[in-house]
């Protein structure tokens, strides 16, 4: 495992063009801080496919910094995986997220010819040997559809031994829940790099309401200090700065192998941290 550290910034692909130039201009401007890679996510059952494709294709090309694309299984036939890891090969991807993925609404838990994402992680490296560095999705405080924590960890486990290179967690307020998750996988004998996943706070309401449907606790003293600012938006800004920015100091410190930045497709919330910390980039 290498000892520099990395940093990583996510994207959304947008449905309209006006979004989509807004992108490419966020997605230049975080270019210029040097960062490993960028991500782009991918619509429940495949639904933005064609975007995401689109995205990363810019990201890699015309900004010129490394794509990563998320890949789920669900829904997705092993026909259809093999002719989008064909594509990503062929366009000098090295890169991908590998995930089970959301179900679209009214869809069975067994659609696809694939259920979970060590199932994917396994596909990939028969089809591709060791083209693509694959990242896993992590859960510090345990993946919402998880019957327990145990669980949870073996299901990380079985994803990780299945051929990933490294993980990035979803995103967390408490920096001792990432420590622990990191220490017990740890202990079940893996030992890729597991990168904390950073969600800047800008929107108390869009926070709380994305947080509930992911499983990411807000604690009680973060959410009762949010809900206080009420309408304030530039004291809520101001606050998630600097826990945020506190917390990044200290998972930095406490050994994190770098962050990822789950930017929402803007630039400035990221960055301020990113600045706070003296990244050295």
């Amino acid at each position: 495992m290498s000892e520099e550290r990395r940093y990583s910034f996510e994207f959304f692909p947008t449905k309209t063009e006006a979004g989509h130039v807004k992108l490419l201009a966020t997605a230049k401007q975080l270019a210029r801080y040097n960062p490993d890679f960028f991500s782009c996510t991918y619509g429940a059952g495949g639904s933005t496919r064609e975007r995401t494709l689109n995205t990363v294709l810019q990201l890699e090309h015309e900004v010129k910094i490394a794509a990563a694309p998320h890949l789920s299984c669900v829904g997705d036939s092993k026909a259809e995986l093999r002719a989008l890891l064909n594509q990503y090969q062929s366009a000098g991807i090295k890169r991908l997220v590998a995930l089970r993925g959301d179900l679209p609404s009214g869809m069975g838990m067994a659609s696809g010819e694939m259920r979970y994402a060590n199932e994917l992680v396994s596909f990939i490296r028969e089809e591709t040997g060791t083209h693509f560095h694959i990242e896993i999705a992590a859960y510090p405080e345990m993946h919402p559809q998880a019957r327990n924590f145990e669980d949870d960890l073996a299901n990380f486990v079985r994803k990780a031994h299945a051929g990933a290179d490294s993980a990035i967690t979803q995103y967390f307020f408490n920096a001792d829940s990432y420590f622990y998750f990191v220490e017990r996988v740890r202990q079940l004998g893996v030992d890729i790099p597991i990168v904390p996943g950073i969600m800047p706070i800008t929107n108390y309401s869009k926070l709380a309401r994305f947080s509930d449907a992911c499983g990411a606790e807000i604690p009680r003293w973060m959410r009762k200090q949010l809900e206080a600012y009420g309408d304030d938006a530039q004291s809520i800004q101001a606050y998630g700065e600097q826990v945020i920015s506190q917390m990044c100091e200290r998972l930095l410190d406490g050994g994190a192998p770098g962050l990822h930045f789950y930017t929402l497709n803007q630039a400035d919330p990221s960055l301020a941290i990113w600045h706070n910390l003296k990244l050295p980039r």
